[in-house]
């Protein structure tokens, strides 16, 4: 059974950088990405942010947040990670992190959450 794991979240301050971790068990991630999207306050729909793949360690990301987030993975701690600076009051949100089969449609398995709340 795939077990995704986020954790990092809190109370930020505006400015600040932080990093979010995904704690990956459960399968052989082996031709699959992990992606991290986040749902804000009111929002229905959860944003795509970026991915990264297990095997090679290629990167993904959406326009809007490639200058401030960076994704990465270690294969040994079976870990992926989205790394944010100069964190915004827009970015308070849960985050969450998703694996899917490169070249899917869908991302199947998802994590419970993490919750960053940026304060001025």
């Amino acid at each position: 059974q795939v077990h995704l794991v986020e954790s990092g979240g809190g109370l930020v301050q505006a400015g600040a950088s932080l990093r979010l971790s995904c704690a990956a068990s459960g399968r052989d991630f082996s031709g699959y990405g992990l992606g991290w999207f986040r749902q804000a306050p009111g929002k229905k729909e959860r944003d795509f942010l970026g991915a990264v793949s297990w095997s090679s360690g290629m990167t993904v990301y959406a326009d809007s947040v490639k200058d401030r987030f960076s994704i990465s993975r270690d294969v040994v701690k079976e870990t992926a990670y989205l790394d944010i600076d100069s964190l915004q009051l827009d970015d308070t949100a849960i985050y969450y992190c998703a694996s899917g089969l490169i070249g899917g449609d869908s991302y199947d398995d998802w994590g419970q959450g993490t919750q960053v709340i940026v304060s001025s």
